[in-house]
């Protein structure tokens, strides 16, 4: 077996193809794996080949002719993660005012992260919680923010770990829309023990929830009747909760960019894989505590479980917005904003086409023909047979694409 190192580019869709590694997961795990998780995986198996489709180039002045595949779309898919990072980032950055902004990070004890796990609509949940902390206290400033946030189930090193990083205004519009009140802030302290309450409170009413009672992990299956699991509800809101925040900026850009690098992509960027060898994957990351690069080495089956494991549901919204940006609100309240701070309203929305991304990234066309050096021109379009990925699981698990 070839050792895959740094060298050479090692790809998630490798690791996964490589000795049937995904289709063994597969069949181990198949009970317990969410359609989501096989559904994006999937797609990113079978992106830009003729699976899902093609575009069909030919050149003028000789016989050259050239396919285009379809790319997948999915999140879990490093390449077009990679292009609709570019354009979310590229969308906020334009759509954001330019003022005082404040990151800040949620998180919660580890002994939480599985309780949210096993009972997977309770992570819905948690963004209302950190955004209506913030809303309390800047209306009691007489002001409403413009807040958006992404919600995050993983750490550096691919484990469990589920936080929120929110990035609000430190201003705000006049709760009678006519002022822009920029003398604003907000109080740690009171953050945090909100934000402690909010979680408990939450796990408090869903443990009497009737219809969908909370499932508690192998672990803490102890805590058979209400009153032990108040009491050790209890014993987290007297710990310690970490809830950080930045220092205040006006450079909006370099938020949008900490929050998109994570929100369309998949959970590890194929650079930090540093080797595999037909049996074990090795990847780097940077330690939260240390500041240092880690190296860990996994079964190829684990890291696939690592990895997986934080595909959302379909649907999931993983960035939220909130007071003067949330959806119900911004289409009238946006246009105040600006014209307050004086600006200008943003541009429409950005698309990339996949000819524009090429150009832009390398300078490359691909339309030129590598014989003639000239323009190739549009021949035809080629789609997908119709059958479902689902239905071909096996037959591209094995790489037949």
């Amino acid at each position: 077996m070839e050792v895959l190192t740094s060298d050479c580019k090692i790809t998630l869709k490798h690791i996964f193809l490589d000795n049937g590694n995904w289709w063994k997961f597969f069949l181990k795990y198949r009970h317990i794996i969410r359609v989501a998780i096989v559904i994006n995986v999937l797609k990113m198996l079978v992106c830009r080949t003729p699976t899902l489709g093609y575009r069909l180039f030919g050149c003028i002045s000789c016989s050259f002719q050239k396919i285009f595949c379809f790319s997948c779309k999915s999140r879990f898919c490093a390449s077009c993660g990679k292009k609709a990072t570019d354009i979310w980032m590229q969308n906020a950055y334009n759509r954001l005012p330019q003022t005082r902004w404040q990151h800040i990070t949620f998180t919660m004890p580890d002994v939480l992260w599985d309780i949210f796990w096993h009972n997977r609509h309770l992570i819905n949940k948690i963004a209302p919680i950190a955004a209506e902390i913030l809303k309390t206290q800047a209306k009691k400033q007489s002001f409403i923010p413009g807040i958006y946030l992404a919600i995050h189930t993983f750490g550096r090193d691919l484990k469990r770990n589920l936080h929120i990083h929110l990035s609000t205004t430190v201003a705000g519009l006049s709760l009678d829309h006519k002022r822009w009140i920029s003398k604003a802030y907000f109080e740690h302290q009171q953050i945090k023990n909100s934000w402690k309450y909010g979680i408990i409170n939450l796990l408090r009413k869903h443990y009497k929830d009737t219809e969908q009672p909370l499932r508690l992990p192998a672990k803490l299956k102890h805590l058979r009747s209400y009153g032990a699991f108040n009491s050790w509800l209890n014993f987290l809101y007297q710990k310690k909760w970490v809830v950080h925040l930045n220092k205040q900026s006006e450079d909006h850009k370099n938020n949008t960019q900490y929050l998109g690098k994570y929100l369309k992509r998949p959970p590890i960027g194929e650079t930090r894989i540093k080797a595999y060898d037909g049996k074990e994957v090795t990847y780097q990351y940077l330690d939260h505590y240390t500041k240092e690069t880690q190296t860990m080495t996994l079964p190829a089956l684990e890291f696939i479980g690592r990895v997986v494991t934080h595909i959302p549901d379909e649907h999931f919204r993983t960035i939220r917005y909130y007071g003067f940006l949330s959806n119900r609100l911004s289409g009238r309240l946006m246009p105040i904003v600006y014209r307050l701070l004086g600006q200008n309203p943003p541009k429409k929305k950005i698309y990339i086409p996949w000819l524009g991304m090429l150009w832009k990234q390398f300078r490359y066309n691909p339309l030129i023909c590598p014989h003639c050096n000239k323009m190739m021109g549009f021949i035809g379009l080629v789609l997908p047979s119709g059958a479902s990925l689902n239905s071909q699981h096996q037959h591209i698990a094995h790489g037949y694409t």
